[in-house]
């Protein structure tokens, strides 16, 4: 067999089980998804034990030194889902170049071109599958510090845009849309603009209980409560990097909703809230209890304040979610700075 064809082998083996064991880390260590990690692992060893028939051979031709490519790629990628792809696309050139040289008379008795077009387009959906939840849960790490309600029971509709653009200069770092007055045409208008605001801006897009606005205008997921669709019938019409909040008051509410898939938890009432007079108070020490329980996040809600945030970002929250705190105040850009203000030298005192 020619020493370059050799070569060749050898360069794209090293690709492929280096590409592919970086997808498998990110799977298995940050997003925590044991089937897609499986599914990568099984592809690098069986790809790498075909191709290391030749292992003698190819590793008897290296010349890393005198290999004329060495040092000429230049990456500017300093994002995991840029790092994701750019892996992904080595290791299916790679499959790509080793399935045209098993066509070869030399090689096609010991490798089988098939295989290797078999696996590139296996890593086509593996690869999309991986990304999409590195996606969701890079969102799902957002879900810190002030999460402010735009309830149009409070703002009129048109107020909208410009609250939720002074939350985010004050610092929010998710947005939800709450109606529960308004058509959906009118809706989806304002939830597309709120969208805009907030993806220029870094912050989450969230749209309370309509799952169909929530897809409509993109958001970056949906929130609902007990009596809205199961967790399981939105997961299956919700991208798969969307996430999903549900509201619970109980310690089983809040275990079943991590069970079945919630992304994270909604905690309330934590006290009496002006928004919602009738609202169960379920109080700190139920949030103190939840927060042993459960690992996916917990934002806290009803009745916080300035002068009680950081009570609850100390009982365990990791996001306080507010509506009169911003939305009835003269300044609502300066009232969601001093509530940020206050989350921030409170989680800094938890460190």
């Amino acid at each position: 067999m020619p020493r370059q064809t050799l070569r060749i082998l050898d360069a794209n083996c090293n690709r492929i089980g280096e590409g592919l064991r970086f997808l498998e880390d990110i799977a298995r260590f940050l997003v925590n998804d044991a089937g897609v990690s499986h599914k990568l692992k099984a592809m690098r060893h069986n790809l790498v034990k075909s191709l290391t028939k030749f292992g003698a051979a190819m590793l008897s031709e290296r010349d890393s030194e005198a290999d004329v490519g060495f040092g000429t790629q230049l990456s500017q990628r300093q994002d995991l889902p840029s790092l994701v792809t750019a892996n992904a696309k080595r290791v299916e050139e790679a499959l790509r170049v080793v399935e045209e040289l098993a066509k070869l008379p030399d090689l096609n008795v010991t490798l089988h071109s098939n295989d290797f077009e078999q696996a590139r387009f296996n890593l086509y959906s593996l690869e999309k599958e991986l990304l999409s939840k590195l996606m969701r849960w890079q969102r799902i790490k957002q879900l810190t510090g002030l999460y402010v309600i735009i309830d149009t029971q409070i703002l009129e509709l048109k107020d909208a845009i410009g609250a939720a653009s002074k939350a985010i200069s004050g610092g929010a770092k998710v947005i939800q849309l709450r109606d529960k007055q308004n058509g959906k045409g009118e809706l989806l208008v304002i939830a597309k603009q709120l969208k805009d605001i907030c993806y220029k801006s870094s912050a989450l897009f969230i749209v309370n209980d309509y799952l169909d606005i929530a897809l409509a205008s993109e958001a970056d997921g949906v929130h609902v409560g007990q009596e809205d669709l199961p967790l399981s019938v939105i997961r299956n019409e919700l991208q798969v990097d969307k996430i999903i909040g549900i509201s619970t008051k109980t310690l089983a509410q809040a275990q079943k909703a991590e069970a079945e898939g919630a992304d994270y938890i909604a905690i309330g009432s934590i006290f009496s809230s002006p928004t919602k007079v009738n609202a169960m108070v379920v109080g700190l020490e139920h949030l103190r209890q939840v927060r042993k329980s459960v690992s996916i996040p917990i934002v806290a809600i009803g009745g916080i304040s300035k002068k009680n945030i950081g009570e609850v970002m100390a009982a365990g929250a990791d996001s306080a979610a507010v509506i009169s705190a911003v939305l009835v105040q003269k300044d609502m850009e300066s009232a969601t700075r001093q509530l940020v203000k206050e989350i921030e030298e409170k989680t800094k005192s938890r460190k």
